[in-house]
């Protein structure tokens, strides 16, 4: 039976979030590096392994992070993707040691909570704009969820003596608690929020 690291089994996992299921590919024998073969298919996201997409929002430009206890600066962890496996890896293996669970399981909750429903767009009556309520797609939602995850990562590990693998253990522990502690759900809660008050 392949499992994702070596380490972690897949099977047993429910995406609980019918929308999100489909783009949520926990598939072991899917590669963990797929050199953006997907990346000109029409819907080809769904076809990475869901740890792929984190490792891809980790490497953000702008502020930086610590990996392996050296500062990152300016570019983030901008085409570093071998090291970003390295921190994904060793920050699922702490929160194995942390909670006892299997840590795929935590980053599926933890997307699932971070993941808005409804957000507002711009919409012209005339002169006249105004925000207007929409429903967000599975796609969109599931790329909301990784992207402020990613940002979360970014802004507690840059000129912090935590590093990229403590702040990302942090931040899946607590979206997968569904806590407003969370940057990537107090997004979530403040973009729903601005959505409701729209109506």
């Amino acid at each position: 039976m392949t499992k994702l690291y070596g380490k972690w089994d897949t099977e047993k996992i429910e995406v609980k979030d019918i929308g999100l299921k489909k783009y949520m590919n926990l598939n072991p024998d899917t590669p963990l590096y797929n050199q953006g073969t997907q990346s000109k298919q029409a819907l080809g996201q769904e076809k990475i392994n869901i740890l792929e997409r984190l490792v891809n929002a980790l490497m953000r430009s702008g502020t930086g992070g610590k990996i392996s206890g050296k500062l990152i600066r300016s570019r983030g962890g901008t085409g570093k993707k071998t090291k970003m496996y390295k921190v994904v890896e060793e920050a699922m293996d702490r929160i194995a040691e942390k909670t006892g669970k299997n840590p795929i399981e935590i980053l599926v909750k933890a997307i699932e909570n971070a993941a808005p429903r409804e957000e507002t767009t711009r919409v012209r009556y005339g002169a006249v704009m105004r925000h207007e309520p929409v429903d967000v797609s599975p796609k969109r939602r599931l790329d909301f969820a990784l992207r402020n995850i990613g940002k979360s990562v970014a802004r507690k590990s840059f000129k912090s003596p935590k590093t990229a693998a403590e702040a990302l253990e942090e931040e899946l522990i607590k979206a997968s608690n569904n806590d407003s502690e969370s940057f990537a759900v107090s997004q979530k809660i403040n973009v729903e929020r601005i959505a409701q008050s729209s109506r």
